[in-house]
């Protein structure tokens, strides 16, 4: 399992999807298409994502970081 950061390429939107596939090792695609069916039943899954591209670091960032 690779660090979890925001990748600078093939992200669409925030970047938090493709960290998540990343991390987890499945394709972007599939995880976008998990998050917009989730977006279905109820929660606080957009809060989520917006905490998450909040939080994360993007991939740039994250090279340099001293973590």
């Amino acid at each position: 399992m690779s660090s979890l950061a925001r990748p600078t390429h093939g992200r669409m939107i925030g970047g938090v999807c493709a960290a998540l596939a990343r991390r987890f090792g499945t394709s972007a695609t599939t995880m976008r298409i998990v998050f917009v069916l989730s977006c279905l039943l109820p929660g606080p899954q957009f809060l989520l994502y917006i905490a998450l591209w909040i939080l994360l670091p993007s991939e740039d960032r994250a090279k340099t970081s001293a973590w």
